[in-house]
């Protein structure tokens, strides 16, 4: 029989809370995962892992996006830290890879930009909700048509097509399947399982 005297406290737990092991495993596995809306709060959760990722060692990073898209700035950053960043980046699509998902996605060079078999793709033009004075709805409208421009212009140069087509393709919802992703030049190959990775 074991006697506590009253005063005793019992032993703090010796296990960690699941998800905070699921991220430590994570973390140790180099993975990062870009799931869901792209705003601010994921973009500072996504560079910051990025940049910690890289800092602790140059080996590679593996990132896997399934997103509908989102706040066009906020995809910039995570786009741009992924090119930033020292460790060479795999982005892994599933799901679905969507407007400021599919511009995070292309961030890395084409070798090192995989799906599994039911992931789908869209790029399209940015949508705004001006609104206000005539004279900054004309501004917002300007920026707009500068940020579909700039998308076009790195969807054209991470696949290969011409800026043109690209426009063209963005007028409206341009989805794709996996292969016809890697037609398009999205991605470099479909795979099955982690090991493909390598």
């Amino acid at each position: 029989m074991t006697i506590r005297l009253a005063d005793d406290k019992p032993a703090a737990p010796t296990t960690a809370a699941p998800d905070r092991i699921e991220d430590q495993l994570s973390f140790r596995s180099r993975y990062v995962l870009v799931f869901g809306e792209v705003d601010d709060k994921l973009a500072h959760a996504t560079c910051r892992r990025l940049l910690a990722l890289s800092e602790e060692s140059d080996a590679p990073i593996t990132m896997l996006v399934s997103s509908p898209g989102g706040h066009v700035e906020s995809g910039d950053a995570i786009h741009d830290m992924i090119r930033f960043v020292r460790a060479p980046v795999t982005t892994v699509g599933t799901g679905w890879v969507a407007s400021a998902g599919a511009h995070i996605f292309l961030a890395p060079p084409k070798e090192r930009r995989v799906c599994l078999p039911n992931t789908r793709f869209m790029i399209h033009q940015p949508a705004g909700g001006a609104g206000g004075q005539a004279t900054d709805i004309a501004i917002q409208a300007r920026e707009i048509l500068r940020t579909r421009e700039r998308i076009a212009r790195v969807i054209a140069r991470q696949t290969g097509k011409t800026y043109e087509a690209v426009l063209a393709d963005m007028e409206r919802d341009f989805w794709m399947n996996a292969d016809e992703a890697v037609a398009y030049g999205i991605v470099s190959r479909v795979i099955e399982q982690q090991k493909e990775l390598a």
